[in-house]
């Protein structure tokens, strides 16, 4: 579905030019590979041309976008070395923050959030809302960094964890096993309620790296988005 651009008042236009590519991208409203062009943005979206270049720009540091020299800017295509970087920071500063939590004596506000969050999850996936059940399943890791006093790290998490985001956004429209991810959740709960902090940490580096199992899938059903179909 594509979400229209509305400036507000308050913010700069670059910056909120930014966050509407930003989300069109890792939703997959502007496709790896598509051609983008800062007249094309400018006309299609209402504004100038300086704001559109300073939002291209920001994305193409953050390796969302290409700017080809004489051949234009296009979105970038999925990189596996992407994927591997992002998954490798998500997960070692998820375990620094799962050993903080690990180390509270009294984690029954921790469980029951994350109790109510899987339960939350499961009624996302009956009605199949995976839009909802996606934003569930950042809230429920979120919820350690919190618990664990960890809350200013969050925001060092979702940049690190971006490229990652971007392919499980693809995975999460067709190709994950939803239904794992809540078991996944649970068995991380239980281990966390137990207070085996070996178990707890091996249950949620599995589930980060389970992100790996559908990657042939992923580039099988959609061959263009990676960097291999690039033309």
């Amino acid at each position: 579905m594509n979400h229209p651009f509305r400036p507000e008042k308050t913010g700069s236009l670059s910056q909120q030019l930014y966050e509407h590519l930003f989300d069109r991208i890792c939703r997959f409203e502007l496709r790896p590979n598509q051609k983008l062009s800062e007249a094309a943005l400018s006309d299609s979206l209402g504004v100038s041309r300086t704001p559109a270049r300073e939002a291209l720009a920001r994305l193409a540091e953050q390796g969302l976008v290409d700017i080809l020299p004489q051949r234009g800017t296009r979105v970038a295509p999925l990189r596996l070395a992407d994927l591997e970087t992002s998954q490798f920071m998500r997960e070692a500063l998820e375990l620094a923050i799962l050993r903080r939590a690990m180390e509270q004596t009294d984690r029954s506000a921790l469980l029951e959030a994350m109790r109510n969050e899987i339960t939350l999850q499961r009624a996302y996936v009956s009605v199949r809302d995976k839009a909802q059940f996606y934003a569930s399943d950042n809230r429920f890791h979120g919820l350690i960094a919190t618990f664990a006093g960890c809350s200013p790290v969050i925001p060092e998490l979702t940049r690190a964890k971006l490229h990652m985001d971007r392919f499980r956004q693809l995975m999460v429209e067709g190709v994950e096993d939803l239904p794992m991810v809540i078991r996944q959740h649970e068995d991380l709960v239980t281990a966390i309620e137990t207070g085996d902090k070996s178990a707890a940490e091996d249950r949620l580096q599995t589930h980060l790296r389970r992100i790996f199992a559908y990657v042939d899938e992923a580039r099988a059903r959609f061959p263009e988005y990676f960097e291999e179909a690039a033309s």
